[in-house]
């Protein structure tokens, strides 16, 4: 399953982690996905992937 925001489109991050010795090893940041149950514009509901940062700023209509 994609991690993937279906209403902004974040994706994950990549870049390294660094240790104190300066080694790197590569990590993801994956975003904070969550499971909502959204209201369409035809009034249907759907259940989509969206990030916490869309629910709070109000981008989804909770059913």
């Amino acid at each position: 399953m994609s991690q993937k925001c279906e209403l902004c489109g974040k994706v994950p991050g990549n870049g390294n982690r660094v240790s104190h010795a300066n080694n790197k090893n590569k990590r993801r940041w994956i975003p904070n996905l969550q499971v909502v149950r959204i209201r369409q514009s035809s009034g249907n509901r759907r259940k989509t992937r969206v990030c916490t940062q869309c629910i709070r700023s109000g981008k989804t209509i909770a059913a």
